[in-house]
Parts: structure tokens; sequence; C-alpha cells
């Protein structure tokens, strides 16, 4: 299946929403085309029923055989029928086709979307924008584009063929066609406006949604159901009464469509009348006009809904070109993932400066560091330092404001995003879970992974005893967000993750914070053994952590103030006394409480082994 993306996306607040339609149709335009003009001989067939009818009423007439005016028009009724029916699937297939390339590209360009663009997003928004406003696509391709060329043709046609059976009641009809079209030229603005906030007001109501769900269980604990509930039903019913104005506007186009019809019909019946009774024109051919006056109402219709439908598909068409203009990391194939034994990575930060938006303040005021290659590196700090965000820098989820930050000696943006991340394993703060199986997840960095390179990861996190719980072994459904697992089970999930990849240069955001005592130690033995050969660094507030660092770098208030050992760090820096002092009096106060005898455990295994 072709895509039906446009590469460059074109700036909806400049392009004419057509253009923006043509785009997305592009690609399917010869099935497009084909149905076209399937529909055009379906309207052709309609057209030739009146002239056959007027033959037939000649026939009848003048007492002539009428079995062979009979069989032609059985011809066309069927031919009608069956072109009419081909048409419509292949407009409709063809409808299907461009909404899938739409969902296909604004997927692939939201996947890529640079963090900042999605911090200023909200996910309910852009969900709706793949759903509701791409769905949209598929009436505008068919009732806009195609109804309005092939209603518009039909129309012309069936105006000529009236002024060849009778100018003057053409001429009549006209009349009245052009002041119906007056009245929905001023309707059809309103349409617009209406639906473009109906489309809004979806995207919020999703918005508002995403956000309820996802922080169900804190809304029950806090007792807001009731509050949520109603912010959800205001969104919903905005959107109610933006489609509900939408729909009043299109009624009303259509039913003035409708009454013009009406009044031409009259308006021919008296006038085609009178002619008849002056001898102007005979019976045959005012009952062949006025079949005519019926087939007009068909394409007169066509063109309004197509007016109507078009409006309606132009605000969806601009929201979903919004989304392709959000800024996005450049499509790249998946670099492949560092080899066993591949050297571990140097990284620095030279007076780097970086702010999350314009309007913030700096979380970063010329923060400057070097971690060798090998070894462990602890960040520490009091909270709102800027330690998470050096991982996201070094990641380029963003790019600093000022100074440089270098992987191997290279600047960050010499490398390809792709090769750059497949040389890091990343453990976050909150160690997300997808939802599907414990094995989708752990092999979601690498793929590639043989069972026994899973079957040491699971036993280098202790993750191992919790698989041979489950029904499914490593094959059971984790949830939404992972919520059959306990806390210390996702972030064990997450380190396995990461060491599947077989990184460089490994980062953990509190990796541990939420494990018990006998895990943390053994995770800790683990990490320390793969600081052997590789680079680790460490954001930490447990000095369990911190104390088997080879080197700490304290940060406060976006910059650093020390960096050493933990004894040097402890005679020298008076922040880090104070946090060590605090982690102490922690720890003994945890010693007050039994913990629980921990199990023999195998020995550590050696780096080459755990990843």
């Amino acid at each position: 299946m072709p895509s039906s993306q446009p590469s460059q996306p074109p700036d909806p607040a400049t392009t004419p929403p057509w253009r923006l339609l043509l785009a997305y149709v592009r690609p399917h335009r010869w099935t497009l085309l084909l149905g076209a003009v399937l529909s055009l001989l379906t309207g052709a067939a309609g057209l030739a029923l009146p002239l056959v009818a007027r033959s037939l009423i000649d026939d009848l007439g003048h007492d002539r055989a009428i079995a062979g005016t009979l069989l032609i028009m059985s011809g066309l009724v069927v031919a009608n029928a069956a072109i009419g029916a081909l048409g419509s699937y292949v407009l409709r297939y063809t409808a299907e086709s461009v909404v899938l390339g739409a969902r296909r590209g604004l997927v692939s360009h939201l996947l890529r979307l640079r963090i900042a663009a999605v911090d200023r997003s909200e996910p309910g928004d852009l969900m709706a924008r793949i759903t509701s406003d791409t769905t949209l696509l598929r009436e505008v391709t068919t009732d806009s584009l195609v109804g309005l060329g092939t209603g518009g043709l039909t129309l012309v046609a069936t105006l000529a063929l009236m002024g060849f059976v009778d100018p003057v009641l053409t001429a009549v009809t006209l009349g009245v066609v052009v002041c119906a079209g007056t009245v929905i030229g001023v309707i059809v603005p309103r349409i617009n406006r209406a639906s473009r906030r109906a489309q809004d007001a979806v995207g919020a109501m999703g918005a508002s949604l995403e956000r309820t769900l996802g922080a169900l269980r804190t809304i029950k604990a806090s007792g807001a159901e009731h509050r949520e509930e109603r912010a959800v039903h205001a969104a919903a019913e905005e959107s109610w009464r933006q489609s509900v104005r939408a729909a009043k506007w299109s009624a009303l186009a259509g039913n003035t469509a409708g009454l013009s019809m009406q009044i031409a019909f009259i308006t021919v019946l008296a006038v085609g009348g009178a002619r008849v009774a002056t001898g102007a024109v005979d019976i045959g051919t005012l009952v062949a006009f006025l079949l005519y006056v019926f087939y007009l109402m068909a394409p007169i219709q066509q063109v309004v809904g197509a007016v109507a439908q078009y409006q309606t598909g132009s605000a969806a068409l601009a929201r979903i070109e919004e989304a392709r203009l959000l800024p996005a990391e450049p499509a790249a194939e998946p670099a492949p993932l560092p080899g066993p034994g591949a050297e571990p990575a140097s990284v620095a930060f030279e007076d780097v400066r970086f702010r999350y938006a314009d309007d913030l303040p700096y979380v970063h005021h010329g923060v400057t560091f070097t971690v060798p290659p090998r070894g462990m590196t602890a960040f520490v700090g009091p909270s709102g330092a800027g330690k998470t965000t050096v991982f996201s820098l070094i990641e380029r989820f963003y790019d600093p404001d000022g100074g440089t930050i270098a992987l191997d000696g290279r600047d960050l943006t010499e490398w390809e995003v792709s090769t750059l991340r497949s040389a890091i394993g990343y453990v976050e703060q909150d160690a997300p879970v997808l939802s599907g199986s414990l094995r989708d997840n752990l092999l979601l960095g690498n793929p590639d992974a043989d069972e026994d390179e899973l079957l040491r990861a699971l036993k280098t996190t202790r993750l191992d005893t919790l698989v041979d719980r489950l029904p499914k072994g490593v094959d059971t459904l984790v949830g939404h967000r992972g919520t059959k697992l306990s806390g210390g089970e996702r972030q064990r999930v997450a380190i396995a993750r990461a060491l599947l990849r077989r990184p460089r240069l490994l980062l953990l955001d509190e990796a541990t914070s939420q494990l018990d005592a006998v895990n943390e130690a053994v995770l800790r033995d683990t990490v320390t053994d793969v600081a052997r050969t590789t680079t680790v660094l460490v954001v930490a507030h447990r000095l369990s952590t911190v104390t088997m660092a080879d080197r700490i770098v304290v940060m406060d208030a976006g910059q650093v103030r020390a960096v050493g050992t933990h004894r040097e760090l402890v005679a020298g820096d008076p922040l880090y006394a104070e946090l060590a002092a605090t982690q102490f009096l922690a720890a003994d106060d945890d010693t007050r409480t039994p913990e629980p005898e921990p199990e023999p455990q195998p020995e550590p295994a050696t780096a080459a082994e755990s990843i």
C-alpha cells in the first residue's frame, strides 16, 4: 500500500485546504479517477432515461411498438445500478486508502517528535488528530473531491440537456437555482467555523480523558472523580454544541437546495403547463423536462453536500497539518547495537546552558564536567539541581541553549540520533512499562536478543523468580503501563531492558529507588560489575550507591560545585557533607526496622555475562 502523505507538509495557515487534500490524494489519483469516471457513467445512464421516456410517450401517442424502447430503458436502469455500485466501491476503497496513508504518515511523524514538542502538546489531542480528524478524510475524499467533480459535471450536463429540450423552462429553472446558490454561499463559511471548533473540542475532550485515565488511581484516592467527571463532560458538551451547530448549518444548506428544487418543479409545471396549453411544446417534452428537474435535484444536493463536507474536511486537514508541522527528529533507520566487548564511551559537558522553554528559567547555568571511559559516576544534589536534565541532554531529547556536549570527543550534534542512542542504555526515573507481554518490554530495545541473553538479564535483575511465578512466564501480559507489576518489578524490568542493549554508556536515573534492600544490594553489585567494562552514570540519593562510585559530581542550582570521591567530598564540600550526613541518618533509621535475612545469592555475573 503506497503512502498517501505529503513528503514536505505545507503550512496550513497559507495553503488552501484543497491543496492539502490533493497532497494526500495524489498517490491514489488513478483509482480515484476510475471511481469518478464510473460515477459519471452512472450519471450519464440516468440522464438518458428522460429522453427514452419522451420517446416512449411519443410511441404510445402514435400507436408505435414500445418493446424496443422498454428494453433500452430496462438496460439503462440495470447499467445505472451496476456501474453505480462498482463506482461506489472504488471510491470507498480509495477513501479508506487515503485515511490509511494519512494515519501512517501522522503516526510516523508523531513518534519522531522532539520531546520539547511533546511537552507543549496534549497527548489526547494528538490522538484525536490521528483518529477522528483522519476519519473525516474518508468523507471529504469521496463526498467532497469526487462529489464536487462528478456532481458539477452532471449538473452542467443536465442543464445542457434541459436547454436542448426547452430553453424557456431551463431559464426558469436556472433562476431558482441561482437564488438558492446565493443563500448557500452565505451559509458555507459558518459550516467551516463550526466544524473547526467541533474538531478542536474533540481534541480537548481526548486530552481531558487521557489526563484522567493516566492518573485514575490518584484521582480515586483523592476523591476527585466528580470534579474530573465534570471536566470531561464539559469538554464533551462543548464538542456536542459545536457539532450540532455545524449540523444545523449543513442541514440548512441541504434543505435550501431541496426547497429550491421543489420550487423549480412547481414553477416548471406551471409555466410548462401553460406552454403545452398554447401548443409551444408537447406533453412528452414537458414530461421529459420534469424528469430532468427531478434528476437535477441529485447533482445539486451532491454539490451542496460536497461543499459542506469540504468545510468540515478542511478543518480536519488543518489540524492534521498542524500536527505534522510540529518539530521532529530526522527519520533514520535503526542503528546496530554495540557488539560484545565494544569500547566504553566518554562524556564531556563544557559550559552547558539549558532551559526547557523560552518562558522558563534556566535549569543549567554553565555545567562543566568530564566522565572518562569506564567506571561509575554518580550525580548528587538537591531536588531541582539539574541531574536528570543531564541525562535528557545526553540522549538528545533536548539540545542545549549554549555550550557543548561531547560523546567520545565528538559533539552530539555531529552524531546521527539513532547511532547515538544505540550506544546508550537509559533507565528513567519512573521506569515506564508498556502494555503487552513481559517479553515485549524486555526486548523493546533489542528485539534480536537471543534466549540466552534474555535469561541472563532476567537472572541479573532477579526477575527469574518473578517469571517462574507468572502463568505464562515472560509471555504474560503486564497490563496497561505495567499495572500487574509492582514498582520494584517495573524498575527491574527497565534495568534488564537497558542491559540487553549491551550499552557503551548506561544511564541510571534513580534506578533502585523502589527496590527492597536485598534486590538493591544485588543490582548494585551488578551495576558495579558492569562499570568495569562500560561507562555508567547514576543519579542517586542513596548513600550506599554513591559510595561505590569512582567519582561523584555534586550539582546545585544548575551548576557543578564539586567533583571527587566520597571521602574527598565529605571533607571538602559542605553541601555534600550535609547530604551524606542526612543519608547516614536515614540509614541509621532504617536499621531500627529489622530487615529479612537475604537468601544466599550466586556470585555476581561477569560484565560479559551480564550484558
